[in-house]
């Protein structure tokens, strides 16, 4: 019985003539436990992007990134990631909290190279796991259903030019995030960034835009 393939699948796969290579793709492949390359691949990781199911069973995918290290797996079935700062939606642990199914697609442009995994989320600000991170506001916790390793074509190979200054870093302040000095958000933004935002500089929605499409950093 397949982990993966359902009736929709085998039609598809039986219109094309796959069946059998879509079995022999699973086979050989599809893991219930992390492996030692799998761990090191998923730790040396600084992106990943993840697929979660809102409450009315859209799906939505997000980008999360860090320094590497940032995803850690503590064991052969269990991986954590920090929720960090964002604009406030918490979209994605939103939809963790009604839906733990997600999928994490992590990707290196370098190599290049693709891992998928699985499984089921949940989120927690207890101390044992936030003492990981600085300045998360979760911790995501998942269990592995399955991950397999995906074949590179169809992925350019690109270059990383510089690390995010964003990413919260035990040996520095964090930055405000660019967009908290725009005009439009003085109002509901907190206290604390308002004081930072004022000493930055408040700018207009054009200028953060033009920071945006020039890839400034401070943007």
């Amino acid at each position: 019985m397949s982990r993966l393939y359902g009736e929709q699948h085998r039609k598809l796969q039986d219109d094309f003539g796959t069946r059998a290579m879509a079995d022999r793709v699973e086979e050989l492949v599809c893991r219930t436990e992390f492996d030692e390359g799998a761990v090191g691949f998923i730790q040396s990781s600084e992106m990943f992007f993840l697929s979660t199911v809102d409450h009315q069973g859209r799906p939505t995918v997000s980008y999360k990134g860090g320094d590497a290290g940032f995803v850690k797996v503590l064991d052969n079935t269990t991986l954590i990631f920090p929720s960090y700062d964002g604009n406030g939606m918490f979209f994605s642990i939103g939809n963790i909290s009604t839906n733990p199914q997600v999928g994490l697609l992590f990707i290196s442009f370098e190599t290049p190279n693709r891992l998928r995994v699985q499984g089921s989320a949940s989120i927690s600000n207890a101390p044992d796991l936030m003492a990981h991170y600085k300045e998360a506001d979760f911790v995501v916790t998942v269990k592995l259903s399955e991950f397999w390793v995906n074949c590179p074509r169809y992925i350019p190979k690109m270059q990383k030019v510089r690390d995010s200054r964003y990413v919260p870093r035990a040996h520095c302040e964090t930055p405000l995030a660019g967009w908290k000095q725009l005009d439009l958000v003085q109002d509901v933004i907190s206290n604390d960034d308002v004081e930072k935002a004022q000493k930055e500089g408040i700018i207009t929605i054009e200028e953060w835009m033009g920071k945006v499409m020039t890839g400034d950093e401070k943007a």
